[in-house]
């Protein structure tokens, strides 16, 4: 009896043994798939020292060190409309050839993650371009009177982190740039958002068709509503902007809802619908960048979160163009460096 005893322990030390292989192997090959989803820009290297200074507190004996984890830290955030790739093309619709950063918010982040501000740029604010670096190793001529979004269409991520530094003096800690296919994704692998509109939206560029009242929307309707513009009253970006700033408090309420820190499914869905879409700056290309910034965010809720617009005013040589509306613009972004 002792040795049949032994022989059953024996086997079930081996069986848990597998187990625990078989998971750890899977971790490590989800840890893989994921850290190889990631396009990193090397933003820092191209950009070099002829930037706006980082924030005092988070300064160090390195002036190029990123901020600890806890630190402020100010994040460009594009949405991007790239028709690259067959899912992208179909969600897109239209013939649109490059792509812009057609939508584009400054994610602030307080010291002690105890609260975070984003900021909205209409895509449609004449800035002063700088010139910038471009792939080719050329560089572009400054511009007067750009529209915001030509950046990213003219030198991709590195040009946008400059124009918004020359437009915002906030250095921009980090990059995150998401496409259609990502998004989509990414409200999908959450369940869906949930949304009230206030009026019937019918936009056939944007393909959405919802009366008013309130919506729970799979991905694809989601980006819809992200890009609704002209199945508005007024089809100004200023409208559009108010629909996005709608959808990020839905999409934080919903992550808040998901509880995905305890669903590792859930999780794994999340990640992988991110990360296989996402690029960033080197300084967050990797899960165990991205997983650090994550959990400093573990203790902030959607009440923590304020969205608000650059102030805007019609610009005096287009009415369909917006100018920064100053002093107030300049108090706000005085307010997050």
């Amino acid at each position: 009896m002792a040795g049949q005893r032994a022989k059953m322990l024996r086997a079930a030390a081996v069986a848990l043994a597998g187990v625990l292989l078989l998971g750890i192997a899977a971790a490590g090959w989800a840890y893989v798939r994921l850290d190889g989803n990631i396009t990193g820009v090397d933003i820092d290297g191209a950009l070099g020292d002829d930037r706006p200074p980082r924030p005092r507190a988070t300064s160090s004996a390195s002036p190029s060190a990123a901020p600890p984890a806890t630190g402020a830290l100010n994040i460009l955030v594009l949405g991007s409309d790239s028709r690259s790739g067959a899912g992208n093309k179909e969600l897109g619709g239209g013939d649109s050839e490059g792509a812009r950063s057609d939508t584009a918010m400054v994610v602030h982040l307080d010291a002690g993650r105890t609260g975070a501000t984003v900021v909205s740029i209409p895509r449609d604010t004449l800035v002063a371009r700088p010139a910038c670096p471009l792939p080719n190793g050329e560089q572009s001529p400054a511009a007067h009177s750009a529209m915001f979004n030509t950046a990213y269409e003219l030198g991709g991520p590195v040009c946008a982190v400059k124009t918004a530094e020359a437009l915002t003096n906030v250095r921009m800690d980090h990059y995150v740039e998401l496409d259609f296919t990502g998004f989509t994704r990414l409200v999908d692998a959450l369940g869906g958002v949930t949304v009230t509109t206030e009026q019937d939206i019918d936009d056939a560029k944007s393909r959405l068709h919802l009366p008013a009242g309130t919506h729970h929307l799979d991905g694809t309707r989601a980006l819809g509503l992200a890009r609704t513009r002209h199945g508005i009253s007024g089809g100004s970006d200023l409208a559009r902007i108010e629909l996005q700033q709608q959808l990020v408090r839905a999409l934080l309420e919903q992550i808040s809802a998901t509880r995905l820190l305890t669903d590792p499914a859930a999780l794994y869905r999340a990640a992988d619908a991110i990360t296989g879409s996402l690029t960033t700056d080197t300084g967050l290309d990797s899960l165990g960048e991205l997983t650090a910034l994550g959990r400093s965010l573990a203790g902030l809720s959607p009440d923590d979160v304020r969205t608000v617009t650059m102030p805007v005013l019609p610009a005096p040589s287009d009415p369909n163009r917006v100018v920064a509306d100053q002093p107030d613009a300049d108090a706000l972004w005085a307010s997050l460096r």
